[in-house]
């Protein structure tokens, strides 16, 4: 009895514990998004960027908004990672659906060694590629252009295929062979048998094939020089690094537009997490 109260008791501390590192990890997470939806709504002093922690005027902080729509090109930068967004999206959709579901469900020659070159690609950090891309699009004559934007988002895509297989490989083969029996083509099974059981995976690829091109900075600033071609990451980066002399006035601004794009992510996200959760576990069970 008093080594399992013993025992007991030293639960309880190490559940402690870790329940006291988890909260103060949450705290520093959650911490930088609270400044930045504080400092989205507030008035920024000409001093400098700390201003008192209780502004005097909060409601004042939606000029930051009004300056945001009228004083910079921020509806354009929003269509310009709308339309990359959309269609790098909808491209990389197909490009995975297609390799997961070929190499998932059929059996050729070197399958193995494909899908193991493919994943030893994958593991190469992207940003390596950046410059040999640049100097390909340009001999192209694609810089300063949407559609560089497009095809570099979407012409790795099949790099990602892994966790859509994995999803592919947990639907039973036997489903498919009964509409195969049935008279279905291998079309007709992917698109009225696969495709309809697929959907928490598919809505997973949607949603992580938006969120890429939607964030990213690192290749929108090599290819894109035309301000009228800037996307959101890029337009509020030089929004505030233009001009040494106008960072305080326009930090303000710049959180408020970081604040409106976090949240249309925020909104996707949540309004699809039910099946962007059950896609991973899904596709984590079989590889």
């Amino acid at each position: 009895m008093a080594k399992t109260k013993l025992r007991k008791q030293k639960n309880k501390l190490a559940n402690a514990v870790i329940y006291a590192l988890l909260i103060l990890l949450g705290v520093f997470w959650v911490l930088p998004i609270l400044y930045l939806v504080y400092t989205a709504f507030r008035v920024m002093p000409s001093t400098g960027i700390i201003n008192t922690l209780i502004p005097e005027n909060l409601m004042l902080g939606f000029d930051n908004f009004r300056r945001l729509f009228t004083e910079t090109p921020f509806v354009r930068w929003l269509i310009n990672t709308l339309v990359v967004s959309v269609a790098s999206c909808a491209l990389t959709t197909l490009f995975i659906l297609m390799v997961s579901y070929a190499l998932s469900k059929m059996r050729f020659r070197f399958r193995r060694p494909m899908m193991n070159v493919l994943l030893v690609l994958g593991m190469f950090p992207v940003f390596m590629s950046m410059i040999a891309i640049y100097f390909i699009l340009k001999a192209m004559g694609l810089t300063d252009s949407l559609l560089a934007l497009v095809i570099v988002y979407s012409g790795s895509a099949a790099l990602s295929y892994y966790i859509c297989k994995g999803f592919f490989d947990t639907i039973p083969r036997a489903m498919e062979e009964a509409a195969i029996l049935d008279g279905a083509s291998q079309l007709s099974v992917l698109l009225k048998v696969v495709m309809p059981l697929a959907k928490p995976i598919i809505v997973y690829t949607i949603v992580t094939s938006f969120i890429a091109p939607w964030c990213d900075f690192i290749f929108v600033n090599t290819i894109i020089s035309d301000r009228d071609k800037y996307t959101v990451a890029l337009g509020l980066y030089k929004l505030i690094n233009a001009e040494k002399s106008s960072f305080n006035d326009n930090f303000t601004v710049f959180c408020a537009g970081a604040f409106l794009i976090g949240g249309i992510i925020v909104t996707l996200f949540m309004s699809v997490q039910r099946y962007y959760v059950e896609g991973v576990t899904s596709g984590a069970v079989k590889g």
